[in-house]
Order: C-alpha cells, then structure tokens, then sequence
C-alpha cells in the first residue's frame, strides 16, 4: 500500500512538474523564420514630419516619418528605402552631420506635428555609417525631439532641442548640448516642465549663434492648449552660454507655437511665423532677430500653428520661402505677398530645396513626399512609400480576401491579399474621404459600412451598383445632442446580417444596415462635462471634433450570444448587457490596478466562451505609457492582467486566436506582441515587422493570417499562423518536431500582372508553395543536416536547403523535381531549367539531423477551381516525364560522344600512327553532336539555330509549365522529334560499332589504356 501511495505521489509531481512548465522560449528563438508581408499601400502615403538634404550632394534626402521610420533616397528623391526599421518609427527630426554627410546622421524620434493621434518617441540615435547601424544616445524620457544642430567644423559640438512630452509635464525638455558627439548632454536652455522647443536653428555663419523657439503646450484626451506666457524666441551667441528673448517688434500678450528660419545666403535675414491671439503672422527681421516687421498675415500662415510650424528660407535667395500649411504657401518677395504650391496632398509639414537648385523642392505632407521641378507649380507624388496610416483594419472571406481599413487624411479602402504580380497601387479602391477610421463588410452582402472623422459621414455603399448612401444616426427627440468620438465604433452582427451598430455616448442599433436606428442604451459615458469642452486649441481655437470626449469607443458583440454586447468608452467604462441592450452594467470597478478613467481602446468578445472578453486600456493620454490588457470569463465580474513585463509599451488592440485559447496577439505602439501561453509570456514579433504603431488586428479565418493595420507601415500581414497554435511546452521539448502541413494547393492561375514601374511600390504576395515548418530545440551548428522530399515509397523527389535555426523554421517546396540534367552545348537551352510538376498525392518530408531521421507526410492538391480533367493531367505528367527522359537519355549520349572525340584526339596526339583511323571518328562523332546541341555562337544575338537539344527542351518547357494536356501540335511536335532523337541513338550506335570501335581496335594493339565511360546511373546521379 505504501509503495502504491509512493508511486500515486510520484506520478502527481510529474504532472505536477508537466503542468507548471512553460515555454520560454522568446523573440527570433521563438518565431524562427516566420516573415511578416509588407503589403503597403502607397498610392495613399503617410504624414511625412522631416526632410533633410545632404549639404553638397542633391541625390542623398532623408525623410523622417510619422509612424514609417526614417527613409533615404540616394536617386534625388525618385524613390526612397527605410534605414531605420529596428528602432521605434515615429520621428521627429533628421539632421545631417556637415563634417560628415556621407555618414554621420543623427535622428531624433517622437513626432512633433502634436495632433491627437501621434505616435511618441524613444529619444535620441546616431548612425556613422550612413543608415547601416544605429546608437542610442539618450533622452529615453524627452516623447519629442523637434530640432537638432550640429556644428559646421567641429563634429563633436552637437545641439539637441527637445519639444517634451506631449499628454504631461516632463523635464527632459529644452535645449541641450553635446560637446563629445553626443556621448553626454547637458542642458542649457529650460523654461519649465510644459515648454519645450519647437524648432532650434543655428546661424550658418556663426555657429554659436543660435535661436530656440520655446513653446509652452499640452493635448489631453478632451482638450488641447497651444500657448502661454512660457512661450518666447530665444537667441544665444555664445553657444548657449546666456540666451536672451528677442521680442521686439512682436505680439503683445501670450504668444504660441514659432516657426523660425534663417536665410542661408544672408543670415541676417530671420524669418518667424508667430501664433498669437493678435497680430499673428510672419514676421521678419533684417538684423539677426534684434527688430521684426510684420509681413503678412494671410490665413495659409497661421491655420493650425500646432500642426503646420515649419518656414524653409531658399539656400541660396533670402526672398524665396515657403510656409507649410494646408496648401503650402511660397513667396518669392520676402513674405510680402504668397500664393499655393502646386496642386498635392493638402497638409504640407515640411519643405527641402535642392542644394543647387532652388527650382527643385521635395515637399513633405499627410499623404507622403512630393516633387516639383518648376519652383512649386507642378507637383508629382513619390509612389514608392508604404507609409499609410491605418485606424482601422478589417477582413472578410472572398479568395483572395480583402482587407479594408480607415486611414488618417486618407479616406478608406479596401484591397486584396493577393494579385497577379504583386498587390499594385490600381488594386485599392477608394470607399470613403476624409480622415478614414471602421470599414465593415456585411456578412452576407456585397455591402460596406465605412466612415469618416466624427461620424460626419456614415456611409453603407453597394459595391456591386457602385451606390453610397449615408445612414448617420440623426439627434432624436428626448435624447442629448449625441456625441461621437474622432474614431467612431461601429460593429456589424455575426447572428443578424443585416444588424449594425454604432456608438456615440449611447448604443445606435440598427436592424436594417443603417436604414432605421434604435438607441439601446442610456448614456453609457460618465457624462463628465469637464470633459465637454465647448473650445479647445488655446490660442487657435480648433474645433475639428479631434478633442470629442465621454463617447463610446469600442463594441463588441458575442460571437456565441447576440444578447451578449460588451461597450467601452473613452472615459474609462467597461458596460456589458446580456439581454440584448435592457439592462446594462458597468463593471470596470472590478478590474484590479486599473487607474480610473483610463481609455478603453477596444474590447474584444471571446469565441471560447460567451462570459469571455478581454478589454485593452490606453493610458497615454494621460501620459501613462503602460500597457492594461485584461481578460474576464465571468462576464466581467472578475478579471485578470495578462501583460508581462516583456510588453513595454502601451497598446491599442488585442487578437484572439479562433483555437487556442492561449494564443494571444496584441498591437502595441511599438508593434506586435504574441503569446502562447494566455500572456503569461509575450514575445515581440520583429521578422520584417518594424515597431510601428499596431492600431488594430484582424485574423482571417480561412487561411489564419493575421492581418494588422499600422500607424504608418500600412498593412503587415503574417502569413498563417496557425503553426504557433502548436507550441506547447510538450513540443518545445523536443528536439525536432514537424507541425502539421496544411496541404499545398498547385494554383494554376498564369495570367498577367504588373503594370507598376520600377518606381512604384508593389505589395508582395504571399506563396502559393507548401510550407514545411518544423521546430528545432536547439539551433544546428555542426555535422550534416538534409531535408529531401520523398513519394509515399520512399523515392526522392528533391532536396531542399533545411533551415538550422532555434525555433520555428519553414522550408518551401514549390511542387517539382529537380530540372532534367541537360546535354552540354557551347549555349544554354533555357527551357531545361523547368522543372517538372508533381502530380497531386500524399508525399513525405525527410529530414536528416546526425544519424537522427525525422519525417513526416502532407498532402498536394490540385486546384479546386480547374476545369482540367483527371485523364489530361495524366497526359500532361506522362508527356512532360517522357520528354524529360529523352533529355537525360541525351545528355548521356552526348556525354559519350565528347568522351569519345577526347579518347581518339588524345590518342592522335600521343600516336600520329592513329591520326587516319581516329580522325575518321572524330569527324563522324563532331558532326553527329552538330545535330544533338547547338556547337556555335552565344546566348544572345549571336545563337545558333536550335538542334534536336533545344527543340526538345523547348516543348519539353511548354508542356511541364502547363496544366492542360498537350495540344495535338504539341503531339505532332513530340512525334517528329521523337523520330529525329531515336535516328540520333541509331547514328551513335552505328558510330560506336564502326569508327569508334576501330579506333578502340587500334589502341589495345598499342596497349594504349582504354577509355572508362561511367554508367548511365552514375551520369545521370552525378
């Protein structure tokens, strides 16, 4: 008894044991080879924040983006690739170091273009190796960096203004200089925890001549204040010894944010365009800021100073500026009189001109960079810039699937997965203007719901009749004057088609896809009329409904009951009904650790159960930048944090797997995090998946990609994820274990695609080869490692390169053999580089590790969607393999006839006594390999008539690429040269038992040894 107890306690520790275990694995270790797809779009662009040109070479731009990263063009603007794709991606400022513009460049992270959808910055880097590598600097807690200034001569002296945190106060503010490269900083110009700079410029003449404009600011959720008495222009001349105000001549009473330029051909010449409540406006100064004269005060001057603050003065022509703005405004006059840049995104940030000249001007604005070479009159867009900033994504089941999604300043749309040769600019279609936010397919219709800023418009458009109508919930009588968020939630039903709902401060519910709409809840919001304000912007009052507060921002509806709706709100309410909208409960006062009042930013209902859902917190707006992830089973009577440290930033969305419960995925402003284990450990996803700002993530059902839209890399999708519903601590355990294959598809789609330039940004599509992945223990380093595909008899089919790496690896096979071994000839024959098709069937994956064998067996498929009958593809595959045997047959035999002539051209050389027999041989030999492969010429203009080789190859090409049976030409082809190669087997024959068999006669007389020819196997194996 005492020894079954021992064993019942000792088998319960095991499990014990067993269960506690979890998977640590992290990072690349834990997602392998698994790639993230960069499907853009670019045709709409993304809000581009910096442009800076090399001093003295016009080809080298960086752009420095809200949400991209930082990218370079070295083509003069033609096109542009991202250097900083390791690093957080939304950017502040770039600056170039003069001493060393080929190399040094220095990047300050934190947008400063401070709307209410910014993404925050992690501070300070430089690179010295032109954008190959970078190094932190600092300033981890400064959110912004506006400006940075680098001394002309010496390369050690570097300047840094920082603008600060946006959402708090925060001291890391101010400007600060570097006198070791920026190794260290100190501060030398600070106000006070809520002014910060706005732009920082540096004479060129004078290097200790500086301007820092200060500007006192701070958004809310609800609220934005540019402006205060903090507020001022600064100059130094000693470096930054001593600053001193240089108001004179400016506006009385608080002033705003300050654009500042200098005229680099006159710097005497300063330019400012100045927000205040009166007088507001450019202003100019002809002694180096001691006096300024207002100029001009036209509205494209000073429309949202906190949004457009950038003023570029010509480098080479003190009157030639341009002030960003809606339009862009460009005065040739010294700011007397302006008109518009050329027709373009409106919303310009910022302007470059070409180093050498002044006509040629890169312009940055919401939708990505321009180009004009007529001074500004003409414009023409850079199409090559993924930047797009996605609010909102969505998928739904058409093969391919497409994704729709709301974009910042760019309207909404919708586009595919997938399209012949790659996913073009002309495959989005536009449905919706303005600033974009939910696009939703109707379940069973070809209907969309999508949306613009505020719910101004809501639109339900009929993509077969190419109709719109606008079914915006209207103010109803007995209900207050209805609030809707910037980034207004709508949800469609899973349980009735045509029921949709939006959300204000109450739940609109419509049974009719918006034709008729019934309010189902009270005011779900606090209802803080704090929170309410009638103005916001401070000094510019600016009421575009950014600031809209107390709204409902997220609705879920339960999957498994439609009575089941959960609702959060901005304000920090977490309400559920479980009766259909009758009765609600706001249970947010359950959630441990939560601070009050935090955002809820989205609420996703569980498929694995009708009480489950987990809620996402954002705290930024108050400048809290943890992240609140929690998950409730109870229908929120209680829940649980399932953030680990391992997440560092805050987050905007979570994705459940439809599955495995414990597979969890969750958009941070930093990018993509996963989980295996229910969060107990999360994992940052950076396999082609910069750290941009994941603003929501869909999975699409039919083929698990997890689809996610970005805050500025537009869609990244990672292909199939369903490998990771794998993992379990079992699995991680051993050494090599294949995950199931899902089974390959031969697509026979062979249309044409592609209709971009080399100029054009084209989205990759994802492949139409089947996946082997398998997971590795340990990552191989040493001995032999193979991996071969197999038929079910164990007859190898291919080799393929294994991947050796810790983790996932994924090994692609695109369904051939290997390529026929091909007769040697002085040209190629190109169509024996084809391959030939399997036929569909079960196959085996082998791989070979030591003297350790794995494997395991997945099926191919033919397309579901072929016409193509059973009895064709048999012709076709028994075709395609007869030719590809008469091409090794041929090789071999020619082969034998260069053994042969280099047996009988050696004998004569050692025997000028062989010379008459043996050169009858090579005579009869050379002309028989004139008519088996081409002898003469080169693989261009200069190729030989085809022989009996590359008219083989070339039918064998035709026939192996296709899906259908061959054509009765194609027959009549193969019979007429079936005929020439058996004459051709006949003709080596003869040669081999008349010439050549003399020629062997006469060496054994001299004891000449005799020729080694390997077997056909051996050939054909080698």
């Amino acid at each position: 008894m005492k020894k079954l107890l021992s064993l019942l306690f000792l088998f319960g520790m095991v499990a014990l044991s067993l269960n506690a275990q979890e998977v640590d694995l992290k990072g690349k270790e834990l997602f392998g080879d698994m790639q993230a797809r960069q499907i853009g779009p670019a045709l709409m662009s993304g809000r581009i924040i910096d442009l800076e040109n090399h001093p003295t070479d016009p080809r080298i731009i960086y752009a420095g983006t809200a949400g991209g990263g930082v990218w370079k063009s070295s083509n003069g603007g033609a096109s542009y690739s991202p250097v900083f794709d390791d690093y957080i991606q939304s950017i502040g400022t770039v600056a170039i170091d003069p001493n060393d513009p080929d190399n040094t460049v220095y990047v300050g992270t934190g947008e400063i273009w401070t709307r209410n959808s910014v993404s925050v910055g992690d501070g300070l880097y430089k690179t010295t190796d032109g954008g190959e590598s970078w190094t932190k600097l600092g300033f981890d807690a400064s959110e912004r960096i506006s400006s940075i200034e680098i001394h002309p001569t010496n390369k050690n002296i570097v300047y840094v203004g920082a603008l600060g945190p946006l959402w708090s106060a925060g001291e890391e503010r101010g400007v600060f200089k570097s006198a070791d490269g920026g190794k260290t900083f100190s501060k030398v110009l600070y106000i006070d925890d809520t002014t910060g700079v706005a732009d920082l410029i540096m004479d060129p003449n004078d290097p200790n001549t500086l301007y820092a404009s200060m500007w006192e600011h701070r958004r809310t959720a609800w609220n934005f204040n540019s402006g205060g008495k903090n507020s001022a222009l600064y100059k130094t001349t000693d470096g930054g010894k001593n600053w001193k105000k240089i108001h004179n001549g400016f506006p009385q009473g608080d002033l705003g944010r300050i654009a500042v330029a200098i005229a680099p051909s006159s710097p005497n010449i300063v330019y400012a365009v100045i927000e205040a409540k009166d007088d507001k406006g450019l202003y100019r100064s002809t002694d180096g800021g001691e006096s300024w004269t207002k100029t001009n005060g036209d509205f494209g001057l000073v429309v949202r100073p906190f949004y457009f603050s950038r003023i570029v003065v010509s480098p080479t022509n003190p009157d030639l500026i341009v002030k960003a703005g809606l339009q862009g405004s460009i005065s040739r006059d010294g700011g007397k009189t302006f008109k518009n840049l050329g027709n373009m995104h409106s919303d310009i940030h910022d302007i470059v001109f070409d180093v050498k000249n002044s006509d040629i001007m890169h312009v940055g604005t919401d939708g990505g960079i321009y180009r004009s070479y007529d001074g500004g009159t003409t414009m023409d867009i850079v199409d090559n810039l993924p930047l797009s900033q996605f609010y909102h994504i969505s998928v739904d089941d058409a093969e391919p699937y497409r994704i729709y999604g709301g974009l910042q300043d760019n309207g909404s749309w919708y586009g595919p997965s997938s399209s012949p040769g790659g996913i073009e600019a002309r495959d989005w279609v536009r449905i919706g203007v303005g600033d974009g936010f939910r696009v939703l397919k109707h379940p069973t219709k070809e209907i969309l719901y999508s949306e613009m800023q505020g719910a101004d418009n809501v639109w339900r458009y009929d993509m077969e009749r190419n109709y719109t109508k606008n079914v915006k919930p209207l103010p109803v009588k007995g209900y207050d004057k209805l609030r809707f968020n910037w980034n207004a939630p709508m949800a469609v039903s899973t349980h009735q088609p045509d029921r949709f709902y939006i959300g204000s401060q109450y739940l609109h519910k419509s049974e009719d896809m918006g034709n008729t709409w019934t309010i189902i809840s009270p005011d779900l919001t606090t209802n803080d009329k704090d929170k309410q304000p009638k103005d916001s912007g401070g000094l510019s009052v600016d009421n575009s409904g950014a600031e809209t507060h107390t709204t409902i921002f997220t609705i879920a509806e339960s999957p498994l009951d439609q009575n089941v709706i959960w609702v959060g709100t901005d304000d920090g309410n977490v309400q559920i009904t479980k009766d259909g909208g009758k009765n609600w409960t706001n249970v947010v006062s359950n959630i441990p650790s939560l601070p009050k009042n935090s955002w809820v930013y989205h609420i996703e209902a569980s498929v694995h159960g009708k009480g489950t859902a987990y809620a996402v917190f954002d705290g930024h707006a108050r400048g809290d930048m943890k992240p609140y992830v929690y998950k409730t089973t109870d229908f929120g009577q209680t829940w649980m944090s399932i953030v680990s440290p391992d997440v560092k930033h805050f987050a905007r969305n979570i994705q459940e797997d439809y599955e495995n419960e414990n597979l969890l995925f969750l958009g941070t402003e930093y990018g993509l995090y996963i989980t295996i284990d229910g969060g107990k450990n999360w994992s940052h996803f950076t396999n082609n998946f910069p750290p941009t700002a994941v603003h929501f993530i869909d999975l699409q059902k039919q083929t698990n990609d997890l689809v996610c839209g970005t805050h500025g890399r537009g869609v990244i999708i990672v292909d199939d994820i369903s490998v990771l519903r794998e993992l379990t601590p079992q699995v991680v355990e051993k050494n090599v274990h294949f995950f199931d294959i899902k089974p390959g598809v031969m697509v026979e789609e062979s249309g044409f695609g592609g209709g971009s330039t080399e100029l054009q940004f084209v989205g990759p599509n994802p492949g139409t080869s089947v996946d082997i992945k398998y997971y590795l223990k340990k990552r191989h380093t040493f001995g032999k490692m193979n991996l071969e595909i197999q038929d079910m008899e164990g007859n190898k089919i291919v080799s393929l390169s294994p991947g050796k790496s810790k983790g996932i690896n994924t090994v692609t096979w695109n369904y051939q053999a290997e390529a026929p071994k091909m007769a040697k000839g002085k040209t190629f024959a190109f169509g024996g580089f084809t391959s030939p098709r399997v036929p569909a069937g079960q196959y085996k994956a082998v791989l070979t590790k030591g003297k350790e064998t794995y494997e395991t067996t997945f099926e191919i498929k033919n397309d579901p969607t072929s016409v193509i009958t059973p009895q064709e593809r048999i012709t076709q595959y028994e075709t395609t393999m007869k030719l590809y045997n008469m091409q090794e047959e041929l090789a071999y035999m020619v082969y034998q006839v260069d053994e042969m002539i280099e047996f009988a051209e050696n004998l004569m050389k050692d025997d000028k006594g062989a010379t008459k027999v043996a050169n009858k041989a090579v005579e009869a030999l050379t002309d028989l390999k004139k008519t088996l492969v081409v002898t003469t010429g080169d693989n261009y203009v200069g190729t030989a008539p085809p022989e009996l080789r590359e008219k083989l190859s070339a039918l064998y090409a035709d026939i192996a690429q296709s899906y259908e049976a061959p054509s009765s030409a194609q027959l009549d082809n193969l019979a007429l040269l079936e005929e020439r190669f058996n004459n051709a087997k006949k003709d080596l024959e003869e040669i081999k038992s008349k010439e050549f068999a003399k020629v062997e006669k006469y060496a054994g007389k001299k004891g000449t040894d005799m020729m080694k020819l390997d077997s056909k196997e051996d050939y054909l194996g080698s």
